[in-house]
């Protein structure tokens, strides 16, 4: 049986860290941009963060067990996808539909859609558990929500978002006991898929050959790819100092959104990098803490979903950066300019620290004792 432990400190202090990260890196990063405008990107960033960390202060207490009620699921899968649909009735930004807008503020569906799955699945797998491998049982069920959801992603369109939405789910269900065989046979299905969307769009053609030679085009295709290099480069070991960054200023498109982590390695240095790439670290480490110990299935489903969302996204960012993945779109959770992204990642904290505080206690005394 459940007992109520304290929230794991160690996993609130490395998100709350972040999130003041995110506020002093974006104004940094838009503040020459956006002078004295009262809605510029640092102002909006602060007020998400304020919203989403009193929303993760609600969530911590409120019973994770809630979240599986068949009511929830459904409610949250049905406002998912109407958002994901109601996209395609506002302007596009960039030629993509992924905005939600109402004057100055936008919501980005994509966001909710992976928080949406991973409910979805954690909830129908501790049911369902002993027939992981009963295709019509399991697998049809959450490859019919997942593949909807990142099909509509897709159609925005947002490869990367819906490629690591169906990649948390995968993690998820493997962990529940999901032969290899059925993830080796479904990636052979969706690699043939995957290309053929990456062929049909020229810009993602030009991203994966800037991304195998930025420097054949630095002026172009490659241009961010290169301008990120020379920002993180720049740095060296302690960076050229906050505010003092040079890139930022018209270099890097849009510094304070995707690649705000190249504007952190070139104020702040290999030290500032490696001190938020640290706090991604710990994060990863006390969430799949909290699966090992969470009281049943879908508190270990639904912790290590959760962790894996984060840290996930967190890696794929970081590697478009440093130019070891091609650009993706997908912003730093917690750090990037970005109201969607703050609010759920912040959300997700909370259930996640939720979890945390509810153990079996012979799990929470090896845990302990291992501490």
């Amino acid at each position: 049986m459940a007992r109520r432990l304290k929230s794991d400190r160690l996993l609130f202090w490395a998100t709350l860290f972040l999130v003041s990260v995110s506020v002093v890196m974006v104004f940094s990063a838009s503040a020459v941009q956006f002078a004295g405008s009262a809605t510029g990107p640092y102002v909006k960033q602060a007020v998400w963060a304020v919203l989403g960390l009193a929303l993760m202060l609600i969530v911590m207490r409120i019973d994770y067990h809630e979240l599986r009620r068949p009511a929830v699921i459904w409610t949250l899968l049905a406002v998912t996808v109407v958002a994901l649909l109601a996209v395609f009735a506002f302007p596009a930004r960039k030629g993509t539909h992924r905005w939600i807008s109402f004057g100055e503020v936008s919501l980005q569906p994509s966001e909710l859609a992976k928080l949406t799955a991973l409910l979805f699945t954690a909830a129908l797998l501790e049911r369902r558990m002993h027939r992981i491998n009963d295709p019509a049982q399991a697998l049809l069920p959450i490859g019919l929500v997942a593949g909807g959801l990142a099909g509509l992603i897709v159609m925005q369109p947002d490869f990367g978002t819906a490629a690591v939405l169906l990649a948390v789910i995968a993690s998820v269900v493997f962990a529940a006991g999901l032969s290899y065989r059925y993830l080796v046979g479904a990636s052979l299905l969706l690699a043939p898929v995957a290309m053929v969307i990456v062929a049909m769009e020229p810009y993602r053609m030009r991203r994966i050959t800037a991304f195998l030679d930025p420097w054949a085009d630095p002026f172009d295709s490659g241009y961010q790819i290169v301008q990120s290099l020379i920002a993180v480069g720049s740095g060296g070991l302690v960076g050229r100092g906050f505010m003092a960054g040079v890139q930022k200023i018209f270099y890097i498109p849009e510094p304070h959104n995707d690649y705000i982590f190249a504007v952190i390695g070139e104020e702040l240095g290999l030290l500032g990098t490696s001190v938020a790439l640290g706090c991604f670290a710990v994060i990863a480490w006390r969430g799949l803490r909290t699966s090992l110990l969470a009281p049943d299935r879908f508190g270990a489903l639904l912790a290590l979903g959760l962790t894996m969302m984060v840290t996930l996204q967190a890696f794929v960012n970081m590697s478009v950066v440093l130019a070891m993945l091609p650009p993706k779109g997908i912003p730093l959770p917690f750090v990037s300019n970005g109201g969607s992204s703050l609010v759920v990642s912040l959300v997700a904290m909370g259930v996640l620290l939720n979890i945390s505080q509810q153990a079996s206690p012979a799990a929470a005394a090896a845990g302990e004792g291992r501490g």
